[in-house]
């Protein structure tokens, strides 16, 4: 089998040493003290640490300033503002500043700028327009940074070191882009009759005969090569991962063991780059909750935001890492986003804890002072323009510090409750599914990312605690082991299910899963025909309907409508039929199966229904079945462990009362919870 991209896991340091246990978690703001007059640095700073923040993040975007001229290098004044830090007893998150070349660099070598599609280039002025694919960018930011590395390396006051900014894939059309993709698939593939055969260029007579002939793929042609598509985009993730990976390497050279190194992502569930530098000590992620693209619940649940952003970012990155934080999370209102509304009194505290609640060792928000000029003019920090004045954002920052520090003051010896690990539940995922479904959906009303939210908000509408896993991880620790639209898989994977099912897992797979091999390609064979044994039937054929046009399925004299994507099966003797379809030419052919094999079990559902009540019924079913107790939170309602405590937040428009044992300690809120509150209490 072909390697497509980086494993996961192969970080520089495999336990988090870099956050005592006892302190719980940290939180930190960005200053940017190029923005300020050097006069209000120290009033600012001094200001961050009596609201109680414990770190602070500098230079991300001070390329210009830190080498005004080629070659000429100037950390004065950042050695001013660090010895301020210091001052204060707030350490350093020191940052690379690769996202924003200064204007001299750019304009000497235009060429490392990104070219797009249409052959336009992006020029200076904003931010992430230089092409990581890009040999002279490459290199010449090694430079710099390596200046920055021997300057603070073995400087105890920073304590960790942040890459780039949000770094996303890296989509270039430029010269060396071309030349550093054909080298890519090169080396992936070995010879050019290996890659012909991967992409299928026998048809419509795409085929290569030397690998200098491939140019990268324009995506906006009709008809362009799947794979090929596939391939580029691969290339783009693998570009961004091994420039990280390259600062990292330099950095190393001279930073102390107690500086750790990092980076920042945008949870984007199609990115293969996250979780692949190798170089990394671990990762973190950003998130914004409320910008103008969420409802929320109620009429009013836009300003709580939507209630599984952060749950899932928590439990998709967990994985991927020894230990993860969040670099960035929302102040209050921001500037960028399509209606930027103020957020609800007590949802940004509610956001804090329910970073906490998944494990965050630490979290940090751009920004501690609000901009007065740029492109994020009107978006709010922890204090206001005048740079005294705390926002109400900045008042539920300090009031969450004040918090933890009651945690800290009131250490928990209590256990993990046996019940909420009993339902430890696994999603098997793949970005690069993903990517390769929405490469070619089917149907232009499909959502890969909605679809798997329908088991997974199931699952923690259950309580139960869930981690995204790769199929390179292990399986065998989790009772229940959810494959939604897993389209792309190979023979090797289908038989480390199967081991799993008959050594006692429970394996729930969904429409979409396993249709093609781990190439993208139709096995030759029946339809999804290496699954058979797994979901005991087989897939006579899929139907999509027309959004005027809903079906249903009937499980449990109980009705659910469905468009997008219906799989019609078969089933074997002895398999269960637990759901029909019902409405079309195939009433009554089978939609649900639950198929026993070895000691486990496998469920397939044949639908992806509306609204996800099909998902949660079935689930419900299984879990009944399994007999693993579940919880039945109101929707908007999370409820995670750790450390020792318990702790429920609420998203929802309505105060929800929670059920604890008699005597239990409750350290902050109270059992009944409103609407964006908070409760957290020791277990026992």
């Amino acid at each position: 089998m072909l390697s497509h991209f980086i494993l996961v896991n192969g970080f520089a340091q495999n336990e988090g040493i870099y956050f005592p246990p006892e302190e719980l978690t940290s939180v930190g703001a960005y200053y940017y003290p190029e923005h300020w007059d050097e006069s209000q640095w120290e009033r600012d700073i001094k200001k961050m640490a009596e609201m109680g923040f414990e770190f602070t993040h500098f230079a991300e975007f001070a390329w210009a300033q830190l080498e005004p001229e080629e070659g000429v290098y100037d950390f004065a004044w950042l050695d001013r503002a660090v010895a301020l830090a210091d001052k204060y007893k707030l350490k350093v998150v020191m940052c690379t500043s690769t996202a924003t070349p200064p204007v001299w660099l750019v304009r000497k070598h235009p060429d490392i700028l990104k070219q797009h599609e249409n052959g336009t280039k992006m020029d200076h002025g904003s931010r992430q327009h230089a092409s990581f694919s890009n040999e002279y960018y490459r290199s010449y930011s090694l430079k710099m940074i390596e200046e920055l590395a021997k300057h603070y390396g073995n400087d105890d006051r920073i304590f960790g070191w942040q890459l780039d900014n949000e770094p996303a894939a890296n989509v270039d059309y430029g010269e060396d882009a071309q030349k550093r993709f054909r080298a890519w698939l090169k080396e992936k593939y070995g010879n050019i009759e290996a890659l012909n055969e991967a992409w299928g260029t026998n048809f419509w007579s795409g085929t290569y005969t030397r690998f200098d002939q491939i140019n990268i793929p324009k995506h906006s042609q009709w008809g362009m090569n799947l794979y090929q598509r596939l391939d580029h985009s691969r290339f783009c993730d693998y570009e961004t991962s091994s420039f990280l990976d390259d600062q990292a390497k330099v950095i190393r050279q001279y930073a102390n063991p107690d500086q750790w190194i990092t980076t920042n992502y945008i949870p984007y569930y199609d990115a293969r780059y996250a979780g692949a530098s190798k170089e990394l000590d671990f990762i973190t992620y950003t998130r914004y909750m409320v910008y103008g693209e969420h409802t929320g619940i109620g009429p009013k649940g836009y300003r709580v935001g939507e209630y599984s952003r952060i749950a899932m970012a928590n439990d998709y990155f967990r994985p991927l890492t020894p230990i993860y934080g969040v670099m960035e999370l929302q102040p209050g209102q921001v500037n960028w986003g399509s209606i930027n509304s103020q957020p609800l009194p007590g949802a940004v505290r509610l956001w804090l804890w329910h970073v906490f609640a998944g494990g965050s060792k630490f979290t940090c928000t751009y920004r501690f002072r609000a901009p007065i000029y740029g492109y994020e003019q009107y978006h709010y920090g922890i204090v206001g323009p005048d740079g005294v004045t705390p926002t109400p954002g900045g008042l539920e920052y300090e009031k969450f510090i004040d918090e933890i520090e009651v945690l800290r003051n009131n250490p928990s010896e209590g256990q993990i409750p046996k019940d909420y690990l009993n339902r430890k539940t696994a999603i098997l995922y793949d970005p690069d599914n993903t990517v390769a479904i929405n490469n070619n959906k089917q149907n232009s009303t499909w959502d890969t990312e909605g679809h798997v939210l329908k088991y997974y908000k199931a699952l923690k509408a259950f309580g139960a605690p869930v981690d995204f896993v790769r199929d390179s991880m292990d399986f065998s620790q989790y009772p229940v082991l959810v494959a939604p639209a897993y389209q792309q898989m190979s023979i090797e994977l289908v038989d480390k299910l199967t081991e799993y099912v008959k050594n006692g897992g429970n394996l729930v797979m969904s429409v979409r899963t396993g249709h093609q091999n781990e190439f993208g390609h139709l096995w030759q064979a029946k339809h999804a025909e290496p699954l058979y044994e797994l979901i005991g039937g087989e897939i006579e054929f899929y139907d999509l309907l027309r959004p005027f046009a809903p079906d249903t399925v009937i499980m449990d004299n109980k009705k659910y409508a469905w468009t997008t994507w219906g799989d019609i099966l078969k089933t074997n003797t002895g398999t269960e039929t637990w759901g029909t379809f019902s409405g079309d030419y195939y009433t009554g052919k089978t939609a649900v199966t639950f198929n026993k094999l070895g000691k486990g079990t496998v469920t397939y559902v044949g639908a992806d229904s509306h609204d996800g009540q099909l998902e949660r019924a079935v689930l419900d079913k299984l879990y009944d079945r399994l007999n693993i107790d579940v919880k039945d939170y109101p929707k908007g309602v999370m409820v995670e462990y750790r450390d020792g405590y318990g702790i429920a937040v609420n998203y929802s428009n309505i105060t929800y009362n929670m059920d604890l044992p008699a005597g239990t300690e409750i350290l902050i809120g109270d059992k009944s919870i409103p609407t964006a509150g908070v409760l957290v209490w020791k277990t026992k």
